[in-house]
């Protein structure tokens, strides 16, 4: 008889904390994929599951239902396309004119990215059905570039090169007129050729500073 056959199968033993993690990073990606390629209804944790490698079992043992892996896939993509604080500050420049240009750039390439896009048109479609997740991206990716941009108008304001009295409230103005226009129409499959955004950007951009100059 083979004493090799004999031999007991060694045991995979219990994941060390960091394979632990890694395979729920791994479980958000692969459900985050099936998201954004087949929408939320079509999307099933078989075939989640299937794909990652897992039994139902496991994905369940950590997410009670489809909502809450959504939710969790969804936010782990948010706050890993937010923009770092490093791409701001390197955005800035002793232009302010240049400087704005330069964080309403940085900011539409990561959201109208091929990826960045897909992921604002599923917040989009579900935002009727998972309103937190809508507000959470506020939050965690908006939110960060409104406060960056009121602590410079504030900065700019107390030179006496601006004249602002609510830098926040300015700062969401700017992400209104400056991002969020040219963004919805890209994230709606309007494709706009890259200088003709710069040209849309820059207008804005001179809107937005005549009416904040000080008089």
């Amino acid at each position: 008889m083979n004493e090799m056959a004999l031999a007991p199968r060694p045991r995979a033993g219990r994941p060390t904390r960091a394979q632990a993690e890694a395979r729920h990073a791994e479980l958000l990606d692969r459900a985050l994929d099936h998201f954004l390629d087949k929408g939320y209804d079509q999307t099933t944790i078989d075939g989640i599951a299937t794909d990652v490698g897992m039994t139902k079992r496991t994905v369940y043992a950590r997410y009670a239902d489809k909502a809450s892996l959504f939710r969790a896939a969804v936010r782990r993509a948010v706050e890993r396309y937010k923009l770092p604080e490093k791409r701001l500050q390197a955005a800035v420049t002793d232009d302010i004119t240049q400087t704005l240009n330069n964080i309403a750039m940085v900011r539409l390439e990561l959201v109208t990215s091929p990826q960045g896009l897909k992921l604002q048109r599923i917040i989009n479609t579900e935002s009727y059905r998972f309103l937190d997740v809508f507000q959470d991206t506020y939050e965690l990716a908006g939110r960060q570039t409104i406060e960056f941009l009121a602590n410079l108008f504030d900065r700019e304001t107390k030179a006496g090169r601006l004249a602002i009295t609510d830098p926040f409230l300015a700062a969401n103005v700017f992400m209104s007129l400056v991002i969020s226009g040219p963004a919805r129409l890209i994230i709606g499959s309007k494709r706009i050729p890259l200088k003709d955004l710069e040209r849309r950007v820059a207008f804005c951009v001179g809107i937005f500073l005549e009416g904040t100059k000080p008089r």
